[in-house]
């Protein structure tokens, strides 16, 4: 698989400087990352309905279409195949290859224990604290004092 994303890539970053009028790509590429990331969800979304209700087949083409989306953020965000297959590398090393890297992990690049998760890093005068998932879903509802904005970026 990894040769066929990258072909993928290639292709996709050729097509961004082509004519949006005629490029699907093209037109997704300049709709900006938020817009992106909404079609990678929907994506995702369409390929879990499917496998809910044992749709074999609407599984595999659904599954190819969240790569495709995948592969258009990756591009938007400066992210190469080659950056996702060393982080892979990296994971099987600490884990073995069929294990998803725990909340709680040893991060070999800053050596130390981190457990931040995407969702709970408060970017509040640069200073990057933490908060439960709860917390961050409190004070996306109002209900929290916190007073900080949940970055965008990770680290």
């Amino acid at each position: 698989m990894p040769d066929s994303v990258t072909r993928l890539y290639n292709a996709a970053l050729a097509c961004r400087h082509d004519d949006p009028s005629t490029s699907r790509t093209a037109r997704l590429l300049r709709s900006g990352r938020s817009k992106m990331a909404k079609k990678l969800a929907e994506e995702a979304v369409e390929v879990v309905l499917d496998s809910m209700l044992g749709d074999r087949d609407a599984v595999v083409k659904e599954s190819a279409d969240l790569i495709y989306h995948l592969v258009v953020l990756w591009i938007a965000s400066g992210i190469r195949p080659e950056d996702v297959w060393k982080e892979m590398d990296r994971r099987e090393r600490l884990l073995g290859i069929a294990e998803k890297v725990p909340k709680k992990v040893f991060d070999d690049r800053r050596g130390a224990r981190s457990s931040r998760s995407k969702a709970a890093v408060c970017a509040s005068g640069g200073d990057r604290s933490v908060q439960s998932p709860a917390a961050w879903s409190r004070q996306r509802r109002g209900k929290s004092g916190f007073g900080c904005a949940v970055s965008a970026r990770w680290p």
